[in-house]
């Protein structure tokens, strides 16, 4: 791959807090579903045992937590909807269909992105608010126990949703040619980029060009 001919679209410090948050991410996961389906217990062990992963459990789930917040901070700019995303949702069905022959006027994240961004943003803080409330050995003796049912409760669906818009993220990474490689190795290829994120391929092709004539400028 020659980086020169390639587009720098996940930094390295990102992608590392991206890939970190994934491992931690399954094994929470794994851990949660055997408490909500019994059929699923088996999956405790994904820590070592069913008392392991009790006791580290909440403190992955605060590990996600924190590589979300990072993730957000460093990403929240891109994720801002505005008005030219109307046309990738009036759009999606040609999306879907495999058919990028039209400018969809795409930032660096479509309209389907960001409301993945935003729900699973959503989704983190309640996880993280109700596992405090639960967490028995530092906070669930604070709170009655209709709070402590409730707080379950959402707390065991706010976990298989995010699940479920994790595994969504997943299909769609595996789904667009090239994602996966772009988030392993940071770059992107032009033409990716004019297929997927066309006003994000100009803007960046358009910041080189900048450059060059105000260099030029500069030397007259």
């Amino acid at each position: 791959m020659n980086k020169d001919r390639m587009i720098l679209r996940t930094p390295l410090p990102d992608r590392l807090c991206h890939w970190a948050m994934v491992v931690c991410f399954f094994l929470v996961a794994m851990s949660g579903l055997s408490w909500v389906f019994p059929s699923l217990n088996w999956l405790n062990s994904v820590f070592g045992t069913p008392q392991l992963a009790r006791l580290l459990h909440p403190f992955f789930g605060i590990v996600v937590f924190v590589a979300l917040v990072y993730l957000f901070v460093r990403f929240v700019k891109y994720n801002l909807f505005v008005r030219e995303d109307r046309i990738w949702v009036e759009n999606v069905k040609t999306v879907v269909a495999g058919d990028h022959s039209q400018r969809l006027r795409i930032g660096k994240y479509n309209a389907g992105q960001k409301l993945l961004f935003w729900g699973i943003m959503s989704l983190i803080c309640v996880l993280l608010l109700t596992g405090l409330v639960i967490w028995r050995a530092y906070f669930a003796h604070l709170f009655p126990i209709p709070v402590l049912r409730v707080a379950l409760a959402l707390h065991a669906l706010a976990g298989v949703g995010l699940i479920l818009l994790i595994l969504g993220h997943i299909y769609l990474a595996f789904w667009v040619k090239g994602s996966i490689r772009g988030m392993v190795t940071g770059y992107v290829s032009h033409a990716w980029a004019r297929a997927h994120h066309d006003r994000w391929h100009e803007e960046i092709s358009a910041k080189p060009a900048a450059a060059g004539k105000a260099k030029t400028g500069s030397t007259r």
